[in-house]
């Protein structure tokens, strides 16, 4: 591998989780900047009701989306896999297979979403007065999700091979001109909800290109050739199988936060949505912080079981775990103490951040078992079980919320009692998501064969118990 590569199986583990995990964070936190630069320029400059419209798009983009960047989780994990067994035939087959299948995803999710926008979001009960806003919102920013698609599965291919820090230069230089572009469109020219929309997918589709070029200049395991683009039946399948449980989990966690949202709506107070979006904005920093460890977990757990390390794996696991917690607890503690100051930047509407204060003080305290709850999820991935921590995970956050909402919220209909349904979810499934941890170690064996079949089978038949 060149020395930008990185060799996820041997010498200090904690360190190379680190180097690869904080390149990761920046790119989230970047990429998190200047999403909230949207909302903060509809906030000021276009007003609440803008701001709400978008804020409200925000679980029914997730939704949408969310099964196919799951095939993405797939293909980090098949090719990680792959150059962790030495295997090159097999990981080209799956950079060209995944990265094909982005634009067919990107073509499927274009139409469906212009289509389709506004009857799913009058399904989730959007204000009367946010509901065009809205609906051009989700329009325009499906019209480019070719490019969110491709950006998606390349940076989960570069992952693989432990560069991190490319993705991360892309998606700073994508998010300044999506910065400027935002202050043009909507301070400038007057588009409101329109012009952050369109100012997203022109960034997204610079991002993009320069991950795809990036892939055509890469040598050894990762080299992207055009000429090859095609779909490989077999590794589709893998991707699929190890990818889509984790697209389904994630877009089921979407449809509960549908329910969030119509619970919120429920209250029919503009000022209670724009503060619960602001509020969810701010928390998005410490969760795509801690993002960057579960990343590492499935990156490194898959090569190491690609080269039948266990014990590797258990390592990466606990290491996940401390920097999750530990990122959890410092960064939701620095929220706690600047909360009015964070959610000052998103609106200047007082009542607005006092609802948002209400979220924050409840989220960010125990934000940190998020963090827990899902490293175990993406370190079972990795070790390719991919259903079993999406049934845990579906029973105990998606399911206990939604009945939460129908039952003790719809009991005690106050703020409190909706936001509360978030920690206990997230104990509730950490707990059975350790047992299951430990019963997907101890049945882990890897046969003497070191061939790729060996492997497969095994994985594929443990993944079924």
């Amino acid at each position: 591998m060149k020395s930008k590569e990185m060799d996820m199986t041997t010498g200090n583990l904690a360190k190379k989780i680190i180097i690869f995990a904080l390149p990761v964070m920046l790119s989230s936190i970047i990429q998190l900047l200047f999403n909230a630069c949207d909302l903060v320029v509809i906030g000021q400059f276009s007003g609440d009701n803008s701001l709400a419209a978008v804020g409200s798009t925000g679980a029914l983009i997730n939704l949408i989306i969310n099964m196919f960047i799951g095939v993405s989780v797939g293909a980090n994990v098949i090719c990680a896999r792959a150059i962790g067994n030495k295997d090159m035939e097999k990981a080209q087959r799956c950079v060209h297979t995944a990265i094909t299948f982005s634009f067919i995803a990107g073509i499927i999710l274009t139409i469906f979403g212009i289509f389709a926008a506004r009857e799913c979001l009058i399904l989730m009960d959007t204000k009367d007065e946010c509901l065009d806003k809205a609906t051009l919102y989700v329009q325009i920013y499906f019209g480019g999700m070719i490019f969110n698609m491709l950006y998606n599965f390349g940076s989960a291919i570069l992952r693989s091979v432990g560069e991190t820090r490319k993705p991360l230069y892309f998606i700073t230089a994508a998010g300044i001109i999506n910065a400027g572009l935002n202050l043009l469109f909507v301070i400038v020219f007057k588009m409101d909800v329109a012009g952050v929309a369109l100012a997203t997918i022109i960034s997204q589709a610079i991002s993009a290109v320069l991950v795809f070029i990036c892939l055509t200049r890469k040598t050894g395991y990762v080299n992207l050739n055009i000429k090859k683009l095609r779909i490989h039946g077999l590794e589709l399948k893998e991707m699929i199988f190890n990818g889509l449980p984790a697209g389904i989990q994630g877009s089921l966690f979407s449809i509960s936060n549908v329910f969030i949202q119509k619970a919120v709506n429920s209250f029919n107070i503009t000022a209670i949505v724009s503060g619960n979006t602001a509020s969810s904005n701010v928390e998005g920093f410490i969760y795509q912080s801690m993002n960057s460890f579960y990343q590492a977990c499935i990156s490194f757990t898959s090569q190491n079981f690609g080269a039948k390390n266990k014990k590797n794996c258990k390592k990466v696991l606990i290491y996940c775990q401390i920097f999750a917690v530990l990122t959890g607890v410092i960064l939701g503690g620095i929220v706690l103490i600047f909360k009015d100051q964070f959610l000052g930047f998103y609106t200047s509407n007082q009542e607005a951040i006092n609802y948002g204060v209400q979220r924050i003080v409840i989220i960010c305290t125990t934000y940190y078992l998020c963090g827990i709850m899902d490293v175990f999820v993406w370190g079972m991935r990795g070790l390719g079980y991919s259903v079993v921590p999406m049934i845990v995970s579906i029973m105990g956050a998606c399911v206990f919320r939604i009945v939460w909402i129908h039952t003790i919220f719809a009991a005690n209909h106050t703020l409190f009692i909706l936001y509360i349904s978030y920690p206990i979810s997230w104990l509730l499934t950490s707990l059975i998501h350790f047992i299951s941890y430990i019963i997907v170690y101890r049945k882990i064996k890897f046969e003497p064969d070191n061939s790729n079949m060996s492997i497969a089978i095994a994985t594929h038949n443990n993944s079924a118990c």
